[in-house]
């Protein structure tokens, strides 16, 4: 059984994954994702934002990474013609 890595956070792990994403898929600064967040609604601090990515970035780049594996297992690898 696994233990939920978001279990001692506040925030909701949607906001997380939001805020992750946010920052490792785009050219933005800790302070630009804050402020990004603060215009939907979320209010969190650059600092939390830092410890999300440095926390769960790795988490969710090797789930990324297995999702990518498994759909690469699926599909017919390029056949060599004779």
């Amino acid at each position: 059984m696994s233990k939920n890595p978001f279990r001692y956070f506040k925030t909701s792990p949607e906001i997380i994954q939001l805020a992750v994403l946010m920052y490792v898929r785009f050219p933005l600064s800790l302070r630009n994702v804050e402020d990004m967040l603060h215009e939907r609604g979320i209010d969190v601090c650059h600092e939390s934002v830092r410890l999300w990515v440095d926390r769960f970035g790795p988490l969710f780049a090797g789930k990324i990474r297995s999702k990518r594996a498994s759909y690469m297992r699926q599909t017919p690898q390029w056949a060599l013609s004779d």
